[in-house]
């Protein structure tokens, strides 16, 4: 919005002409997203805590969490307002990628609120079920799919993606593109989900992740960068630093108020809304793979449940103590911030790992 706004009176003002940077926009809405959940973290709280939007703690989990219960809930709606108001101040949104990020992480947001708002406010423990869930987030794949065939001026490259470390090679899904869009954005949105378990545990990776990607997103939009690293080239791509550069303000905002001990949760409509936008960045740049390596630590969590399950159908015993992977190690005894702590440092070591990727080819 200031783009379109200010941008055009360059000649007049040249203070103005500072506008044509991505790197100028990003940073002002790192910190401008930062200052949004700061400012209204307050409010949102007391407000959710007068209404009774409140955690309900699940009995078979750790006692230590047993304290938890009544903190204030479905913060995810302090997350989102944080993201799309700077997007909306700070990119060009001439951008189809932009667009594209914003609306997917604005629909999996609505579907986090109705699974907290059934769960919270009517009192239905099931809250949104899952079948209803999955036909959300599959629809989302399809559209998010199509857009991301139709943004990329390349149509031979339309449906592949790049793979990590190794110079401009693309595998061609074909027909399985599509399919495996649903996948990445299904996965990558209940995998945030399932980490967020501990105070600041899920909004501290992921704002690793956002820096991350909104370096990869600047290099894919860059041609001389690009060619440079031989990687593909995506006009469109670097407006999406902008957007990055807001989830990781909004998460440093609120992280203020979630840090041990928390004053808010953010809830399914924050970790589904993050979830999905990083994978949706990870499409629109068609670095699908190098996902797996910025989220290494959500993989881990959703396998670690699958194999739970798996071993416990097939055997009767637990591989580990709890799953997901996070409650194993406090049950060993770790205290939750050194859990927390822990699982950040290796959340910036693979974030680092993955911008490797872009010169170890």
């Amino acid at each position: 919005m200031l783009y379109e706004l200010l941008y055009p009176f360059r000649d007049d003002f040249i203070l103005f002409n500072v506008f044509r940077y991505i790197t100028f926009r990003a940073a002002y809405a790192a910190i401008t997203a930062f200052l949004l959940a700061v400012l209204l973290g307050p409010w949102v709280i007391a407000k959710l805590r007068a209404r009774g939007v409140v955690k309900h703690i699940r009995q078979e989990g750790p006692k230590a969490h047993h304290s938890k219960k009544g903190t204030p809930t479905m913060g995810g709606l302090l997350i989102l307002a944080a993201i799309a108001i700077p997007t909306l101040l700070w990119a060009d949104l001439g951008s189809r990628e932009v667009r594209v990020a914003l609306l997917a992480t604005l629909w999996l947001g609505g579907i986090g609120f109705l699974d907290d708002y059934l769960q919270v406010v009517r009192g239905q423990p099931r809250g949104l079920v899952g079948r209803a869930k999955i036909v959300g987030q599959v629809t989302l794949g399809i559209i998010v799919g199509v857009a991301a065939i139709s943004v990329l001026d390349r149509p031979n490259l339309a449906t592949s993606t790049t793979v990590p470390f190794l110079k401009e090679q693309f595998v061609d899904l074909g027909w399985l593109y599509i399919p495996f869009v649903i996948l990445v954005i299904t996965g990558s949105s209940n995998s945030v989900n399932l980490t967020d378990g501990l105070d600041g545990l899920a909004i501290g990776i992921v704002a690793f992740a956002a820096v991350a990607f909104a370096g990869l997103s600047y290099v894919s939009g860059h041609s001389k960068i690009a060619d440079y690293l031989q990687i593909l080239y995506l006009p469109g791509s670097g407006e999406l630093t902008v957007f990055c550069a807001s989830i990781f303000g909004a998460s440093l905002g609120f992280l203020w108020y979630n840090s041990h001990p928390a004053e808010i949760f953010m809830g399914d409509t924050g970790s589904l809304a993050l979830g999905g936008a990083l994978g949706i960045v990870a499409i629109l740049i068609k670095m699908e793979l190098i996902l797996a390596i910025v989220g290494g630590l959500f993989v881990a969590e959703a396998l670690s449940v699958i194999l739970q399950v798996g071993m416990f159908k097939l055997t009767g015993k637990r591989l580990f103590r709890m799953a997901p992977i996070h409650h194993h190690f406090e049950l060993l005894g770790w205290p939750e911030t050194k859990v927390v702590v822990r699982f950040w440092i290796v959340a910036g070591l693979l974030a680092l790992l993955s911008l490797s990727t872009l010169k170890l080819r």
